[in-house]
């Protein structure tokens, strides 16, 4: 019986250590009074590293060798987020069954392939991807094709295109300036706007923080703003209503005296 014992401490242990030093050592801390003193403890989100690492993930995915990716990590069964999914199709329904969107800080297409069984299924799809240039380089490269499409701005993508929605996924808490980027979108009308898995406080106002990200996926930490919610909604309610908000994979983030939870919105553009 003690051996028994012993054989599955010696299985347990080492994960359950591992998670009590990653609660730890990894996740969000702060806040931070200013985002240049959280970049300057940050080793950025541009880095080499991090790029390759997702395309070749996604090239695994491209392939059929995985079902998706997220954050360069790849998985073997699709988690869909369901609410973003039904959002997409609804947009489609009121288009003849077609979608165009502008897939803001897209990566090479995470978004796009997690959920491409379903958007494969529609008349016509324009999935334009706007990212930082070696993100947009390289997917051109190895990615772009007749329904995927890369972008240096918003700019750049609207003189091609003009998609009916633009998607923050996991992205505009990244931003340092994201009220500047949410004036430029309100200032382009787009019908809909959509925020999924976006860092939200559960009270207090808005707090910039430093997320580090576990090594298994990547060895790398930045800033990450938490934002408040009704701030956001007010921001853009001069020109849009909002739709619909639920909750995103990741659920609650209890970390380091930090307390929020990944959220989504939907906006419509009033008539």
């Amino acid at each position: 019986m003690l051996e028994e014992i012993k054989k599955i401490l010696k299985k347990i242990l080492p994960s359950f250590i591992f998670r009590f030093v990653a609660s730890y050592r990894y996740g969000f801390f702060g806040p931070y009074k200013s985002w240049e003193e959280a970049k300057k403890k940050s080793s950025g989100y541009d880095s080499e590293l991090i790029l390759n690492k997702v395309k070749n993930s996604l090239l695994k995915v491209k392939r059929g060798e995985a079902m998706f990716e997220r954050d360069s990590v790849v998985f073997e069964k699709t988690e869909y987020g369901w609410p973003l999914l039904s959002i997409l199709l609804f947009i489609a329904s009121k288009n003849v069954n077609k979608l165009s969107v502008l897939d803001f800080g897209g990566s090479l297409g995470s978004t796009y392939f997690q959920n491409k069984f379903f958007l494969d299924q529609l008349l016509g799809l324009k999935w334009n991807i706007v990212e930082q240039p070696n993100f947009t380089a390289c997917g051109k490269e190895y990615f772009s094709d007749e329904h995927l499409s890369f972008y240096s701005s918003i700019k750049e993508c609207l003189e091609k295109d003009f998609p009916s929605a633009i998607i923050f996924s996991s992205v505009i808490e990244y931003l340092e300036k994201p009220y500047e980027v949410l004036k430029e979108v309100m200032d382009s009308n787009f019908q809909y706007v959509i925020f999924d898995r976006t860092t939200f406080l559960q009270k207090g106002d808005d707090m910039i923080t430093l997320q580090k990200v576990p090594p298994q996926v990547y060895d790398a930490s930045y800033p990450c703003w938490f934002l408040n919610e009704d701030k956001l909604i007010n921001f853009l309610s001069s020109k849009y209503d909002l739709i619909l908000d639920f909750k995103s994979l990741g659920g609650e983030i209890k970390q380091h005296n930090i307390k929020g939870e990944y959220k989504g919105l939907f906006f419509k553009l009033r008539q």
